[in-house]
């Protein structure tokens, strides 16, 4: 079966990043890498994925190897300067389940927008009374290299269609 839309799909992939600043490139790094034991799956055509990593990976099959590069302007953009927002510190109490140390800079605050989607937020500076938070998406600014290999597809369940995400990676019933 070729990877296209209504097809659940599984990955296996390193992830690595480059940045191009005042014109010279960084080397690539590695940020993720998902192995045969935590593949990476996504409903093909509902991820939210950058649309050029769809594209690029439609019509492979399974056992089907790729690699390919997003470009910034392809993955995740700039950097928004609107995403970047200061909160109140007392808003991320332990009665709201955030510890003390959750609250360092540098660190990901996993939050939820007023819809109850999953969320996150780089803690950019704390200053005293509020922190200062990033809510672009973590790889924003970056180049995207991936080098990888399909190792499933198949036809989506009727429910995964409706709720738009992979209910489990090895449920077949459609």
């Amino acid at each position: 079966m070729d990877i296209k839309a209504g097809t659940v799909v599984g990955l296996t992939y390193e992830l690595k990043v480059s940045k191009e600043e005042d014109e010279i490139e960084s080397a690539p790094f590695s940020v993720e890498v998902r192995e045969e034991d935590d593949p990476f799956y996504f409903l093909f055509g509902q991820s939210g994925l950058p649309e050029k990593f769809e594209e690029l990976l439609q019509g492979k099959k399974l056992e089907d190897e790729f690699s390919f590069t997003l470009t910034t302007a392809e993955a995740y953009g700039e950097a928004d300067e609107e995403l970047l927002i200061t909160l109140p510190v007392e808003q991320f109490s332990k009665e709201r389940g955030f510890s003390t140390e959750m609250l360092e800079e540098g660190n990901f605050l996993p939050l939820v927008d007023e819809n109850g989607y999953p969320m996150q937020a780089k803690i950019l500076k704390n200053l005293g009374e509020e922190l200062l938070l990033d809510f672009n998406h973590p790889l924003v600014g970056f180049d995207l290299h991936f080098e990888g290999k399909v190792i499933e597809v198949r036809k989506a369940t009727k429910k995964e269609l409706e709720q738009g995400h992979v209910e489990g990676a090895t449920d077949t019933e459609a």
